[in-house]
């Protein structure tokens, strides 16, 4: 009876060198669960963005679970909207911060019956605890890249969407002009100005004036495309 309690004691006594703060991160506020895994964590709110708080809030949990100031402290959040702006600024403020695939945990989601998208804080915290007593299958830690790698996705990304929008409003014009018995060859360019100056006349009014302005959209899309 007493082993398995000296060693559950001792790995306890291993993780209360470190603070443990994870965050669930809101449009309007942050979550945040704070402890050493031998309290029950406690637990603030603060508003999105504001990092001074979160700051604060490290120092007084510190003070609670009376760590040193200097104790380390080891946090987490769910890869998202937010991205990998916040990693940094934690890092850079030598907290070790780990940005979690959140595909990863899904089946523990479920299992757990969440009944949220995200992981509230406090099961966020437990699993970060599990992580550095061991468990590295608990979840899988996303790769941060540099900001000049996520400026390249963005740049892929946009050129994607661009591609699309090209698509979609030619595919848009070839209906309304379908719906009238005309079918064009190619959307765009000389021919297209061509073939268009011959043909608006025969439609009405207000769809040649939908017409054109889907052209005009489609455009600025291939404009764009073609200056990235």
């Amino acid at each position: 009876m007493n082993a398995p309690h000296t060693a559950l004691h001792g790995q306890d006594t291993t993780i209360t060198r470190s603070l443990y703060v994870a965050f669930e991160l809101g449009d309007k506020s942050w979550k945040l669960s704070l402890g050493d895994g031998v309290r029950a964590p406690s637990r603030c709110t603060v508003a999105t963005g504001d990092t001074a708080a979160v700051f604060t809030a490290i120092a007084k949990a510190k003070v609670r679970c009376h760590l040193a100031a200097h104790a380390p402290v080891r946090s987490c959040y769910e890869a998202g909207r937010d991205g990998f702006w916040l990693h940094r600024c934690l890092e850079e403020h030598q907290i070790t911060n780990l940005v979690v695939d959140s595909a990863s945990i899904e089946v523990n989601r479920r299992r757990r019956g969440a009944k949220t998208d995200r992981l509230d804080s406090d099961k966020l915290q437990s699993m970060l605890m599990r992580y550095y007593a061991g468990e590295r299958r608990v979840w899988a830690v996303a790769r941060i890249p540099t900001p000049e790698q996520e400026v390249d996705r963005r740049v892929h990304r946009e050129l994607d969407r661009l591609r699309q929008e090209r698509t979609a409003h030619s595919n848009r014009i070839r209906s309304l002009l379908v719906l009238h018995n005309l079918r064009v060859e190619r959307i765009g360019g000389r021919a297209w100005s061509h073939w268009w100056a011959q043909n608006a006349a025969r439609l009405l009014p207000a769809l040649r004036a939908e017409i054109e302005r889907e052209f005009e959209r489609l455009s600025l899309a291939a404009s764009a495309d073609q200056d990235d």
